[in-house]
């Protein structure tokens, strides 16, 4: 499945496509340069957002976890785990983002659903 890119990362894509292959393949070396399974990388890389303190990133983490079968439960802790390392206020802040995702995921289930109802 194609990840759509965010709004900035599409425009630099565009643009720039040179030094966006060369970012892809920096991304895939470390990805794959280690032991990790991808959803251990997953989660360090939402937490790493919430600990830059990064919205957008956090944001696009959280919906890929998703995307990739993880629980909201499972984003709500990634959260609540950096309370004790970035402090109450932003790991709040953080969880305010994690649950913008769920809350988009959430309408477009409802959407999805309503649609599914409406066909004969």
């Amino acid at each position: 499945m194609a990840i759509e890119l965010p709004s900035g990362a599409a425009e630099v894509a565009e643009d720039f496509p040179e030094i966006w292959e060369a970012y892809s393949r920096l991304g895939h070396a470390c990805a794959e340069g280690g032991p990790l399974d991808e959803r251990d990388r997953r989660l360090i890389k939402l937490a790493l957002a919430i600990g830059l303190g990064s919205e957008g990133a956090t944001h696009s983490h959280s919906r890929q976890a998703l995307e990739e079968g993880f629980s909201a439960e499972e984003l709500r802790h990634v959260a609540m785990l950096a309370i004790p390392t970035i402090g109450f206020p932003r790991a709040v802040a953080a969880l305010t983002w994690v649950e913008d995702t769920l809350e988009e995921a959430d309408e477009l289930d409802d959407e999805i659903e309503g649609d599914d109802q409406g066909v004969d």
